[in-house]
C-alpha cells in the first residue's frame, strides 16, 4: 500500500483504483488487497456477482446460495466486468467507480476515499454501492 505524505492528486487516486481492479479481475485477490488500506474482498465479489452474473438469476443465488459462492472460487466471471466513469466528490477525498458488466454499467459502484494515516494518506476501500 502506497502512503503519500501529502494528499493524492486525483490521478494518482485513480492509479490506484485501476492497478487495484486489474488485479481483482486477475484473481490475484491478495495483491489487490495490498494496494489499499481495505475491508474484505468477499463483501466486493458478492456484491459484484449479485450486480452482473447473478442479476439475472433467482434472488436467492445471488445472495447466497451455492451459485453464489461458486462465483468466490471460480473468478473467471470477472474478465466481463469493466471501470467505467469515476466520479469525484466535492472534497476531493472520495470517489466512486462505475462498473461494466458485458459493457453494460451495472447496479454496483465501488467507492474508495483518501484516508489520512499516521505517516500520510492512503487509499481505502472499497465499499459497494448499490
Amino acid at each position: 500500500m502506497r502512503i503519500w505524505t501529502e494528499h493524492p492528486a486525483e490521478a494518482d487516486v485513480e492509479a490506484v483504483v485501476r492497478r487495484y481492479f486489474g488485479l481483482l479481475r486477475a484473481g490475484r485477490v491478495p495483491e489487490a488487497e495490498r494496494l489499499v488500506d481495505h475491508t474484505p474482498v468477499r463483501h466486493v465479489l458478492r456484491s459484484l456477482w449479485a450486480g452482473s452474473v447473478g442479476a439475472g438469476a433467482d434472488g436467492d443465488e445471488a445472495s447466497g446460495s451455492p451459485a453464489a459462492d461458486e462465483g468466490e472460487r471460480d473468478l473467471s466471471w470477472l474478465g466481463a466486468l469493466d471501470l467505467a466513469d469515476f466520479h469525484w466528490g466535492d472534497t476531493g477525498s472520495h470517489l466512486y467507480v462505475e462498473i461494466t458488466y458485458r459493457a453494460q454499467v451495472i447496479e454496483v459502484a465501488l467507492s474508495f476515499w483518501v484516508k489520512p494515516v499516521g505517516a500520510g494518506w492512503v487509499v481505502a476501500g472499497p465499499g459497494t454501492l448499490w
